[in-house]
Formats: C-alpha cells, sequence, structure tokens
C-alpha cells in the first residue's frame, strides 16, 4: 500500500498531497490531464493504478455551475470505482467540504452529491471534510466589479492546503477506518470571510466590500454558521494572517 495515485494531483490541494506523499518516501503517481490520465473519460487511467494501493480524490470542477460539478464528480467517482476495482485498489480517501450535508444549492450541493457517489461505489471509500482553504480567499478577488470585489461577511474557520493535504494523508493510510462520523478539519480560529478579503485587498491594491449573504448559494446557512466545524474538529495552524504573512 506504499503506491498511491492522486487525483487531482496539479490543483491547489493536490500539489499539497503529492509533496506530504514524497516527504514520507511514499511512491506517488501523480493524475492529472497534465500528466495524460483523466478521471472523467478514463483516458491513461488503468496504466497509472498498476500496483496502487489507493487512490486519493482531490479532483474538483473549474466553476461553480451546480449541474456541471455534479456531472463531473458523478462521472469521475465511477471511473475511480471502476478502474480502481479493476486495478486492485483498496481503497479511497477523499476530500470534501464541511457543512455539505447542509447544501441545497450550488456547488456546495453538487460535492454532497460527490460524497454520495464515492461512498455508493464497490470500493471502500474514507471522507476527510474540511473548511475553505486560506488560499480560496485570493481566488474571492478574482471577482470584482467596478474595481471592487464583494465578499460575503460570513463566518468561516479558515485551514491552510498543507495542513488538510497532511490529516487527508493520515487518513489515506491509517490501518484502521474512521468512525462512523466524517472526520473534519478547520483552522485554529474564527474568521470573518470579508474581513480575510480585507487583509489580501490591502497587499494587492484591491478594495473589498461587504456582500449581501442572501446573493450566494445558501449564504443564509452560511451567516448562521451552518458550514462551520463541529465540537469534534481537528483544528490546525496557521491561522490566516500568519498564513498570508509568510505569501510572496
Amino acid at each position: 500500500m506504499n503506491k498511491f495515485a492522486v487525483a487531482g494531483a496539479t490543483g491547489r490541494l493536490g500539489r499539497h498531497v503529492v509533496d506530504v506523499l514524497t516527504e514520507r518516501e511514499c511512491e506517488v503517481v501523480p493524475m492529472s490531464r497534465a500528466t495524460g490520465v483523466d478521471i472523467v473519460t478514463g483516458d491513461g487511467l488503468a496504466e497509472a493504478l498498476t500496483g496502487v494501493g489507493v487512490i486519493i480524490d482531490v479532483a474538483s470542477w473549474h466553476a461553480s455551475d451546480q449541474k456541471a460539478a455534479t456531472e463531473f464528480f458523478r462521472t469521475s467517482a465511477r471511473t475511480l470505482h471502476e478502474e480502481g476495482r479493476r486495478a486492485g485498489v483498496t481503497r479511497i480517501a477523499a476530500a470534501s467540504i464541511i457543512g455539505v450535508d447542509n447544501a441545497t444549492t450550488g456547488f456546495l450541493a453538487a460535492k454532497k452529491d460527490h460524497e454520495e457517489f464515492l461512498t455508493s461505489g464497490p470500493l471502500p471509500v474514507r471522507l476527510l471534510r474540511a473548511a475553505q482553504f486560506h488560499e480560496f480567499v485570493v481566488q474571492l478577488l478574482d471577482w470584482r466589479r467596478d474595481g471592487v470585489a464583494y465578499v460575503p461577511a460570513m463566518p468561516t474557520q479558515l485551514v491552510a492546503c498543507r495542513a488538510v493535504a497532511e490529516e487527508l494523508v493520515d487518513l489515506a493510510t491509517a490501518p484502521a477506518a474512521p468512525g462512523p462520523s466524517i472526520p473534519e478539519i478547520a483552522g485554529p480560529r474564527r474568521e470573518i470571510m470579508a474581513e480575510a478579503a480585507r487583509l489580501v485587498g490591502a497587499r494587492l491594491g484591491i478594495k473589498v466590500a461587504d456582500a449581501d449573504a442572501a446573493g450566494v448559494p445558501d449564504g443564509d446557512i452560511a451567516a448562521r454558521g451552518g458550514f462551520l466545524p463541529g465540537p469534534h474538529a481537528k483544528l490546525a495552524g496557521p491561522t490566516f494572517r500568519d498564513w498570508l504573512e509568510t505569501q510572496p
């Protein structure tokens, strides 16, 4: 089981998962379209999974459209299960998002369906739900109107991708499966998304204003803390401010 295939290996989280596995002296097969492996069509997948014991799935859809994201997750989950079973893979470990069980629309609802697609397949699946990444805040500033980035002033508990990658690898390699509940990982403190975005905006010269949560998918649920970690979540640093100070 010392050989791992990482789906979405060139993505925001996937790069860290590959780094963690490499540092732990595991054999890693990075899987993405950039490496010639397509987990939707299956192109290159059988070859990539030769001798692999565990698949770590951190592949994601590139846009927020619920229908397109749901179709991507449905197809990729089916393909990973089918090809993984043929290759003798023992399990799949995958990253999800804290609060998806509360989601009713948008990308989070698609991710909720993704959990169901994965867990209904033939291979055993271990899920880890994570809070929104520190890196996600930087992405929010790309969406501007008249030069202003509008970011919801909703509570969150931002976490570093690296911390999530370490926890996901721990979960993937643990000899025993977790209990009936899905483990969670979040950052060390509560944040307000818009306030975190203003810290980034101050460095980049971008004005950030509070957005009405009503305009965000399931914004009312988020405003009430529906996407915050539960009492048993693992909390891992650094804080958003500390992480930002390390970024170029």
